[in-house]
């Protein structure tokens, strides 16, 4: 065989032993939280919503949840409204919350834009949208305004939709019991949205290669744990202040009966396939 014969034959063998994978999860929900450098890069943001789009394609229905940090605190400062954080979180106030929600908004119908333009059909839409997500104010040792936690999610709207034949994207904000719209962070939820669609998988993807058992050593990668020793590596204090959060986002959703939760390499081409259809994977795996 010539040259372009080796290459069509290696990607067929490709296709061919992603089969089982595909065959596992053909016909269930995973829920993807799109952030990080995934989202910024225009060639990984590319790759994420082709990848996505071939996941709709083959049988498997994905829900994503997205960030956008980063671009609201843009817009804040060309607002005149120098972004605050407390503990890494955004403190809120009424004007910080129209801000976020704008742009937040913008990003979601962004992302299902382009998730059509790939041949999947997809809806953006709010978490206050039909009450799919609602919150009470987050309860700390600091006040951060109008930040929330969830309370509940009404999973039938984006199971309507998914038997329509689209995929939903949210954005993180939330419904508060007198009206007012809450702040969410999009890991936790990502986390609560694969609880209450009994979601296969949870995929976080990140900035990280995944979970270490010390970050200083590269060999240490974890590519899989149960949520009990992830709270162990926890406790221990060997995983790092910003990883923490993500952790335990995947530990709740596990404990809520999703059957894997994953933390992927965003950064890494094409990530969310190799992680749910290859043996090695690209990040770390959290399982009961």
């Amino acid at each position: 065989m010539d040259t372009e014969q080796l290459e069509a034959a290696r990607r067929a063998r490709i296709i061919s032993e992603a089969l089982p994978f595909i065959r596992d999860l053909n016909g269930h929900t995973i829920v993807i939280k799109y952030g990080g450098a995934a989202q910024t890069s225009p060639e990984l943001q590319a790759a994420v919503m082709g990848d996505i789009a071939l996941l709709h394609y083959v049988g498997i229905r994905p829900v994503v949840v997205h960030g956008g940090g980063p671009e609201v605190s843009n817009m804040s400062r060309q607002l005149g409204i120098e972004p605050k954080f407390i503990d890494g979180m955004r403190v809120t106030d009424e004007a910080t919350m129209r801000v976020t929600e704008m742009v937040l908004g913008q990003i979601g119908k962004n992302i299902a834009a382009d998730l059509s333009a790939k041949g999947a059909r997809a809806v953006g839409l709010s978490g206050k949208d039909g009450g799919l997500l609602r919150a009470e104010k987050f309860q700390g040792e600091h006040d951060w305004g109008l930040v929330g936690e969830i309370e509940s999610v009404d999973r039938g709207i984006i199971e309507t939709l998914q038997t329509g034949g689209f995929v939903p994207v949210v954005t993180p904000v939330a419904l508060g019991k007198d009206g007012e719209t809450f702040n969410v962070n999009a890991d936790l939820a990502a986390s609560a949205i694969a609880q209450a669609v009994k979601a296969s998988k949870l995929l976080l993807l990140t900035d990280v290669a995944g979970v270490y058992r010390d970050f200083s050593d590269k060999s240490s990668l974890i590519p899989q744990m149960t949520r009990n020793e992830a709270k162990d590596l926890i406790a221990s204090g060997a995983v790092s202040t910003g990883m923490i959060p993500k952790i335990t986002c995947c530990i709740d959703a596990v404990a809520g009966g999703v059957e894997r939760a994953h933390i992927v390499d965003g950064r890494a081409p094409h990530s969310l396939l190799i992680e749910l259809f290859t043996d090695t994977g690209c990040g770390t795996m959290i399982t009961e």
